[in-house]
């Protein structure tokens, strides 16, 4: 037994007619028209107005003398940016211990001075970090500031804090 024959019409019925697609067309046409009549009147517009008018702005006056504690804002926060980030980032790095989490980072400026609060897992691993700042470029006079064991926490983590001092660094 033979399947069917099959009949292929591969030509495609007439579509419908375009009108709401010429419809838009036209329409779109027309406001377009409308837009340009629009520019080409302000243009016409703008043309006529005298160039005295249209002259630059009158200077500025200058701006009146900061105050002192402006400026003393200023200079801090261009100190804090001035901060050899990269060699401070490098040293906290070199001297990372994996039982040790760093909680903050506060770097002065003006003293040049990084103080560190951190959470060890124990006493000896407080210990090993400090030495590790103490061994990392670019720090100096590495001193172990505070720690408290946690007793609250049932695992009884040491928080500490250090203080060193910095210069600059490459």
């Amino acid at each position: 037994m033979k399947p069917p024959r099959l009949e292929l019409d591969h030509v495609a019925p007439r579509r419908r007619t375009r009108w709401p697609g010429l419809a838009l067309l036209g329409l779109s046409l027309a406001v377009a028209a409308g837009l340009a009549m629009r520019y080409q009147e302000t243009a016409e517009r703008l043309a006529q107005v005298p160039v005295k008018a249209v002259s630059t702005p009158p200077p500025r006056a200058a701006p009146s003398r900061t105050n002192d504690a402006e400026e003393r804002i200023a200079r801090a926060a261009l100190r804090q940016l001035a901060l050899p980030w990269a060699g401070l980032v490098r040293a906290l790095e070199d001297a990372a211990v994996p039982d040790v989490a760093l909680l903050q980072v506060q770097p002065e400026a003006q003293q040049q001075v990084l103080r560190v609060s951190a959470q060890a897992r124990n006493t000896a691993a407080m210990f090993r970090y400090v030495r590790g700042l103490t061994e990392a470029k670019g720090l100096s006079e590495v001193h172990l500031v505070s720690h408290e064991v946690a007793q609250d926490d049932p695992q009884h983590p040491v928080r500490f804090g250090a203080q060193a001092s910095f210069r600059a660094m490459p």
